[in-house]
């Protein structure tokens, strides 16, 4: 059986990035996260970080070549596809597009109304990671 953390999400993204550091200022300016902790390595790049947003929280670092590393491939290296896509929830959703769409994000599906309810959109970051924001929560009391 599940259980559920005392707080926090019991699942958490972990994103790989070349520019660890311009991605956790961009993630931060266009999507609204937080720093809730930054380690850099001894080359310069990021040995872990941990962004938070709401009770979520997303976890990235620099790419790398060690054992973790090699399972990881960047998105432009496979012509943009991704095998997973961070979901997030928002309480504004489409503040929330107008703020990624001004800070560049490469909008894939353009802010709509759903039909399951709430509104939601998809987007790339500047390294080309797919991501879907919207006001659906499947947690809320129907």
């Amino acid at each position: 059986m599940a259980t559920q953390a005392s707080h926090g999400s019991t699942i958490i993204p972990c994103l790989r990035y070349r520019d660890a550091h311009a991605a956790i200022d961009w993630l931060c300016k266009a999507f609204g996260f937080e720093k809730h902790a930054v380690y850099d390595d001894d080359d310069g790049g990021v040995a872990h970080a941990q962004l938070v947003y709401g009770a979520g929280m997303l976890m990235l670092g620099s790419v790398r070549e060690n054992e973790f590393g090699r399972n990881f491939v960047q998105p432009d290296q496979v012509g943009g596809s991704e095998t997973q896509c961070p979901c997030v929830i928002v309480r504004d959703c489409k503040a929330h597009y107008e703020q990624a769409k001004a800070a560049g994000a490469v909008i894939i599906d353009e802010y709509a109304e759903k039909d399951y309810g709430g509104a939601g959109y998809s987007c790339r970051d500047p390294e080309g990671h797919l991501w879907w924001f919207g006001s659906y929560d499947p947690w809320a009391e129907a």
